[in-house]
């Protein structure tokens, strides 16, 4: 968990990041985006001494939510006005906490606990590197056209490896960008209430992990104005997590075993 905070230049743990199992004398651990029983037992067969998920497991699931007031600041720094920005925040909020109040959210933990396995999940750290690093990319490039930012962040190892290449999923890839915002980081994306916020309040375009279908209908029905950006999951989750094994090895000298993530180089 040190690592991972240090990755992103933080100290305090948030709440969708989480120690479930302790454990000592690590050489080897597993690094997967999605952690379940079968991965546990996979660490196992292939020797690791722990395991680290990316995706909030757990207690870290249940409070997964409370990360997201991030959106909030993001959106304020954007231009959008601060009570706006809270009422957006708070459907999205809202939405996640009822959804994982109803999660059976102990079985891979308590798998863990009965096989005496560690583990942790590392969720917002590695999305925060993530994001300092695709921010970085966008701002090295041109950020004229929407299609500028498509292709700086498609030069990304893990972007150009990903067979879900980064889409232009509202708008239009040959509009001009103008105001743009990165929205990565804040535990999950914002959805249609959080893109609407900044699409009436001057960010012309809006740049997403992932979205729902369902939220993308509602920008469309409603026929907002502006451009939504969608970079794609796997490729993003993987640049955190390949960071975060590459210090690993090198700071702490443990042995990795990275399960479904892209190429790095």
């Amino acid at each position: 968990m040190k690592a991972g905070l240090e990755l992103a230049g933080w100290k305090k743990m948030p709440a969708d990041s989480m120690v479930h199992v302790k454990g000592r004398n690590i050489k080897k651990v597993m690094v997967a985006v999605d952690v379940g029983t079968a991965e546990l037992l996979l660490a196992k067969s292939l020797g690791c001494d722990a395991v680290i998920a990316h995706h909030p497991i757990g207690i870290a699931a249940i409070n997964f939510y409370k990360v997201f007031d991030r959106h909030t600041d993001y959106m304020v720094e954007h231009g959008v006005p601060k009570k706006v920005a809270k009422e957006a925040t708070a459907k999205l909020k809202e939405r996640v906490e009822t959804r994982t109040h109803a999660d059976i959210y102990d079985d891979v933990v308590g798998a863990a606990r009965a096989m005496n396995m560690p583990l942790v999940n590392i969720h917002q750290p590695c999305d925060e590197y993530m994001r300092q690093a695709i921010l970085a990319k966008i701002e090295s490039g041109r950020t004229e056209y929407v299609s500028d930012i498509v292709e700086s962040v498609g030069r990304i190892p893990e972007f150009r490896h990903a067979a879900t290449k980064v889409q232009v999923r509202h708008g239009s890839e040959k509009n001009k960008a103008g105001h743009w915002a990165l929205v990565i980081a804040a535990g999950t994306n914002g959805g249609y209430s959080i893109a609407k916020a900044y699409f009436q309040h001057g960010v012309d375009t809006v740049i997403y992990l992932h979205v729902d279908y369902g939220d993308l209908v509602k920008m469309r029905e409603e026929k907002l104005q502006g451009n939504l950006v969608v970079l794609g999951h796997l490729a993003g989750d993987s640049l955190g997590l390949n960071a975060l094994a590459d210090k690993l090895e090198k700071d702490l000298d443990l042995e990795t075993v990275r399960i479904g993530l892209l190429p790095s180089r």
